[in-house]
């Protein structure tokens, strides 16, 4: 049995080398849990180090991963399960001394998948074991390509997700999903007038992609890439058994993964996409 109402996922010392994730599952009830954080430090593809915030908000049914990244950038992915729903928000420093704002705010909306990610209940009961160690994902989960071709309007997308409106208001104009999820939304009843369709190579025959593109105020397709460094992506499950010697599991740990996104969009001109350049 759990000691103490707690389960935990120790790591042998022979794999403690490996950098192996030791996480207590705290056991509690749903109804004691509301608003959940949990801050691990994780290394990034570029060998940096940051801090990545990770709550769990059961009653609403979702999760948020949020951290910065040594330029500046602000990257968050929120999980919405009630809705099926993902939010993929960055926040870019602006080139100022080419002419752009203080920052750029992008969001990408996608269909939240089942067995993508852990679910809040499960996410609001982690706890860390060893709040200095630096965390590498167990999984790479590789390279996801999605082209982008609608825009959401902001002030129609409440229905699709409540939070859209608190992690997008700042890129109100640069909201973009994919057909696919449209067709997906649309048949659960959602209003097709939230969306609309950008233009393609088939309406602009001379589109071109961003980084091939030298006028800055001539539309391209841009390119956008994010990497989710850590998450919680599975339950372990451990076995146990009582004393009449029957078996039973219980929920133990996690397993990390890491994934990483490229967005492909249409934008008015380059200007918007200055980060998609060939150096």
């Amino acid at each position: 049995m759990c000691p103490g109402g707690m389960c935990s996922l120790l790591c042998p010392s022979s794999l403690s080398s490996l950098g192996v994730l030791c996480l207590l599952l705290a056991l509690l009830p749903s109804s004691m849990l509301g608003l959940a954080e949990l801050r691990v430090r994780v290394r990034l593809e570029d060998g940096q180090v940051a801090e990545e915030s990770l709550e769990a908000d059961s009653e609403q049914d979702c999760i948020s991963v949020e951290y910065r990244k040594a330029d500046g950038t602000f990257i968050t992915l929120l999980a919405d399960f009630k809705q099926e729903v993902k939010i993929f928000r960055t926040l870019i420093l602006g080139e100022l001394e080419r002419g752009q704002s203080q920052f750029q705010a992008l969001c990408f909306v996608t269909r939240l998948h089942r067995n993508e990610i852990i679910p809040s209940d499960s996410m609001a009961k982690l706890r860390q074991k060893n709040p200095r160690t630096v965390r590498q994902a167990e999984e790479l989960r590789g390279m996801e390509s999605l082209n982008m071709e609608v825009a959401v309007n902001f002030s129609k997308a409440l229905q699709l997700s409540p939070h859209i409106h608190n992690i997008c208001s700042e890129a109100q104009e640069a909201i973009y999903t994919r057909k696919e999820d449209v067709s997906f939304w649309l048949e659960r009843g959602m209003d097709g007038s939230m969306f609309e369709l950008l233009p393609s190579s088939v309406d602009i025959p001379e589109l071109e992609r961003c980084k091939l593109c030298t006028d800055l105020w001539k539309p391209c397709l841009c390119t956008y890439t994010l990497s989710i460094e850590w998450y919680p992506c599975m339950l372990k499950y451990c076995k146990n058994r009582d004393a009449a010697g029957k078996a039973s599991t219980y929920k133990c740990g996690i397993r990390s993964c890491q994934k990483a996104y490229s967005f492909s969009y249409f934008v008015p001109q380059k200007q918007l996409c200055l980060w998609d350049e060939e150096t």
